[in-house]
């Protein structure tokens, strides 16, 4: 039986596959994914604490990447064993911290742009790669203490997509995307206060396609830097015309990219 507070997504039958949504948003991310896999994939997709439907973290600032693996931990166990990991941004950065969790469980990855942050201050302190995101959560959180959700969703959002995204996201998407942005100094705590050493993604013994977006944050482009030349068997796809957000803003190439990985994987 699942936590009867979890949410998850579920259909298909075959080798489980499991999808994690990046944070601002919801399993709802990956429905033409789950369509496209289902005829050979069981394919489940979680939604994250404080997203879509799932419980509530008690902490507004403070939560750890473990804490999120432990949730979906009866959404990975329904998967079955081997399974297929994919993630997105904050839903990658758990991704490969479930496969550190559960060796031997895991046969492949699928990830687009994980924000292991921490990544990049151990490599080298602040100012780094990381200060872009670092000062949009800090604008992020001024206007959440000034009681404006709306401005701290903007800066946020416009951080990942561009000067202007906001202003241009439909008035129907704004009011869910605000809702979650709340909880942005809980997701920069557990990304940037995240413990494990780039060298223990060395033990990571399974093939990954890590996917990222050409016109992407120099955040994610230095994650990606240190991570694809750490993990053992790694290709990496880059998306001419993509961002960090092209799982959402473009979802069929990137789906047809993880499809055909996971095919062969």
């Amino acid at each position: 039986m699942l936590h009867p507070e979890l949410f998850h997504r579920e259909a298909g039958v075959g080798p489980g596959v499991v999808c994690i949504h990046s944070n601002a948003s919801t399993s709802g991310q990956w429905r033409g994914l789950i369509d496209l896999l289902a005829p050979r994939f069981h394919v489940l997709a979680p939604d994250s604490y404080g997203s879509g439907k799932s419980p509530e973290w008690p902490s507004a600032e403070v939560i750890a990447l473990r804490d999120e693996v432990a949730l979906i931990e009866p959404v990975l166990a329904r998967a079955g064993s081997p399974l297929a990991l994919v993630g997105h941004s904050y839903g990658a950065a758990v991704a490969l911290i479930a496969a550190l969790t559960h060796p031997g469980r895991i046969r492949a990855m699928a990830l687009y742009e994980p924000t292991l942050f921490a990544l990049l201050d151990a490599e080298v302190s602040p100012p780094n790669e990381a200060d872009g995101i670092r000062n949009a959560v800090s604008r992020a959180g001024v206007e959440l203490d000034n009681g404006d959700q709306g401005a701290a969703a903007e800066q946020f959002m416009d951080y990942w997509m561009g000067s202007g995204s906001w202003k241009q996201t439909p008035e129907s998407r704004k009011a869910p995307i605000a809702g979650s942005v709340v909880n942005v100094r809980r997701w920069a705590h557990a990304l940037f206060m995240e413990p494990t050493p780039l060298t223990a993604f060395r033990a990571l013994d399974v093939p990954v396609l890590y996917m990222v977006g050409k016109n992407s944050t120099p955040s994610a482009k230095g994650v990606a830097r240190l991570l694809t030349t750490t993990l053992p068997h790694v290709e990496v796809l880059e998306f001419d015309e993509l961002s960090h957000m092209g799982p959402i803003t473009h979802p069929g190439p990137v789906n047809e990219a993880i499809a055909r990985f996971l095919e062969r994987a």
